[in-house]
């Protein structure tokens, strides 16, 4: 769908995510995993030889079809769903590198699917995770993504594959004639925005808006991240709050597609930093069950917001990598049920053992779903001087 020249400057771009995104350089022999749905095959082969043309090592892996993946979750027997493949422990203790290229063919084809089934294969595959995160955490490894357009997502997103591709072009600035000198820029202009946010001596922050009144405490020893390189496009920042400080409702006015269902109107009420109540006006009894998948799962792992300035995405996309980076009329502001970012620990992530984690409040779940809510909100700072102070309002930082 997208132009030879388009997909020159995505291959650039993500590239350029890939290296800003780990802590350590890139050097000749690295081992760097391609991983893409089947649509994504003409991407593919470009970031291929472009992995080759640096000297590293590339490996290549295709994800499921739609229909292979509906037939793993309806077929599989308890041994099969938490199967894991001799050598996949192996590739992941020695990759630099992980470029994914999502492309789904299909949003609904796991609807039937008992959300368990679902959750024992997450909870199954968490310890891969778990390498990965250490391997980043030590600076070997590093990572991105991207969504190629498919006409599913079109579909999904009611409107069409043109236009749904020419909403990518835009996001991801493709039709720049340098979007890397591009997203540079944004690199260091949102860098900005989190040194000041890092500066305020914040105990908690406030979020209001039609809908909620959430208060979040962003805990002891963290940093702001963002626009780091892992997610193209990204506009957002965000910390991993200790999961114990929330309080209040928050409200999901976007909807969102997860694991072939699709969820509307998500409203969860916080108490002592557990989600206590949870309803939605579209698929609750999956959000219940998202939420039951493992003890953090109905914790807070990340807080998030978007200054409108800078993202270009002003329309749903039935995508959660363009969703949680609305800029519209009011930016956004997202939370994630789940896991935490180690990223957000403000010393050395390698020093973060588990005990360490749960001792700071950072989130521990093998879920990781973001949420997101696009209405015109005000987020308020209480400051340990007792000082209130609005960092965001109307969809900006009043930095």
């Amino acid at each position: 769908m997208l132009t030879d020249t388009r997909l020159e400057r995505y291959a650039d771009v993500l590239l350029w995510g890939l290296e800003t995104a780990r802590k350590g350089k890139f050097r000749k022999g690295d081992l760097v995993l391609i991983q893409y749905d089947p649509p994504a095959l003409p991407l593919a082969e470009l970031l291929y030889a472009r992995v080759l043309d640096r000297g590293m090592s590339p490996v290549q892996r295709m994800g499921l079809t739609f229909r292979m993946e509906r037939m793993f979750f309806e077929k599989s027997s308890g041994r099969q769903l938490t199967f894991i493949a001799p050598g996949e422990r192996e590739l992941l203790e020695r990759v630099n590198g992980r470029i994914f290229l999502r492309a789904p063919e299909s949003l609904t084809h796991l609807k039937e699917i008992d959300p368990l089934r679902i959750g024992k294969v997450l909870v199954a595959r968490k310890s891969l995770k778990d390498i990965l995160d250490r391997r980043e955490e030590e600076g070997h490894y590093g990572w991105t993504l991207c969504t190629y357009p498919t006409k599913e997502l079109a579909l999904q997103a009611k409107t069409t594959p043109k236009t749904y591709e020419n909403e990518i072009v835009r996001a991801c600035w493709l039709d720049e004639e340098d979007p890397v000198r591009k997203w540079s820029w944004i690199h260091r202009e949102i860098g900005r925005i989190k040194t000041w946010l890092g500066s305020l001596p914040v105990k908690s922050f406030r979020v209001e808006s039609a809908n909620m009144d959430l208060t979040v405490v962003p805990g002891e020893q963290r940093k702001w991240a963002g626009v780091s390189g892992h997610n193209i496009p990204s506009y957002e920042v965000f910390l991993s709050p200790d999961w114990r400080g929330t309080e209040g409702t928050y409200y999901a006015n976007l909807p969102s597609y997860r694991s072939g269902n699709y969820v509307d109107g998500v409203r969860l009420t916080f108490r002592k930093g557990v989600a206590v109540g949870i309803q939605a006006a579209t698929g609750a009894e999956f959000v219940r069950k998202q939420l039951a998948m493992d003890r953090g799962a109905s914790r807070v792992g990340e807080f998030s917001l978007t200054d409108r300035r800078f993202s270009r995405i002003g329309r749903f996309m039935a995508d959660t990598l363009f969703d949680e980076n609305h800029g519209g009329a009011f930016g956004n502001c997202h939370v994630a049920v789940g896991s935490s970012y180690s990223d957000t620990y403000s010393g050395n992530p390698a020093e973060l053992t588990r005990e360490k984690k749960k001792a700071l409040g950072f989130n521990d779940s093998a879920l990781h779903w973001d949420l997101v809510n696009t209405e015109n909100k005000t987020v308020t700072a209480r400051l340990k001087t007792g000082k209130n102070v609005v960092v965001y309002d109307g969809g900006v930082f009043k930095v």
